[in-house]
């Protein structure tokens, strides 16, 4: 299978690595100049561990309410997670948001059904993934989860129309998900550390990976069809 479908698409892939990474290291430069004070990470967490169990649960909420709402992609508040709390505690409370949100998702739509789920998601993305988790099956899920860049949050309402029980799909979910966002956490945990370069790459390849995902979607959600028919 061919990443990009043309020179152009190739192209168009490359320049938003390019300017993604470039807004990140200007934000991160523009915070050492304007805001250097986020960059003593052992003071921060000091700050932070003053509330006590609320700082956690805020987190873990709001990773848990980019699943349903998403308006932050849930990789930024990962990066943040290991970047406040370690790569262990960060990993933790992301997977456990993460799963919260998931479960909240699939169970809205299991319980109000398709009027709900169609109200809430685009119509494109109900006409190209309507049906897909019920024909692809478990391992197809687990495959397309795998995979950043794919509308997943999507995938949990969509879930919630089949007959799948819910721990059968926050089983597939927390596998699916754990590659990626253990990679994130890890790099916002290097952040902290003073290991500019090695997190700048990993956070490159998790946006290079998202930006082919991304492009790719349909091409994708083809293939793992094919493979489980």
């Amino acid at each position: 299978m061919r990443v990009f479908s043309s020179r152009a698409a190739l192209w168009r892939g490359v320049v938003g690595l390019v300017f993604l990474t470039i807004a990140f290291v200007a934000a991160y430069l523009g915070a050492r100049q304007y805001a250097p004070f986020i960059f003593d990470a052992q003071a921060l967490r000091e700050w932070i561990s003053q509330f006590g169990v609320f700082a956690p649960l805020v987190f873990v909420l709001l990773q848990a309410l980019q699943v349903i709402v998403a308006p932050i992609p849930g990789q930024i508040l990962a990066l943040v997670a290991g970047y406040l709390f370690g790569p262990v505690a960060g990993t933790v409370y992301s997977l456990a948001g993460v799963l919260l949100g998931s479960a909240v998702a699939f169970s809205l739509a299991k319980r109000f059904g398709r009027p709900l789920v169609e109200r809430l998601l685009h119509e494109d993305v109900m006409t190209r993934f309507d049906g897909f988790v019920d024909r692809v099956g478990i391992p197809g899920l687990l495959a397309f989860v795998l995979i950043p860049g794919l509308p997943d949050d999507a995938i949990c309402f969509l879930s919630g129309l089949t007959t799948w029980r819910l721990r059968t799909f926050l089983a597939v979910i927390i596998v699916g998900r754990f590659p990626a966002y253990v990679i994130t956490v890890y790099a916002g945990g290097e952040l902290a550390n003073g290991q500019v370069t090695s997190a700048l790459v990993l956070i490159s390849a998790v946006i290079l990976f998202s930006v082919i995902g991304y492009q790719k979607q349909d091409a994708i959600r083809e293939l793992i069809q094919q493979m489980r028919s």
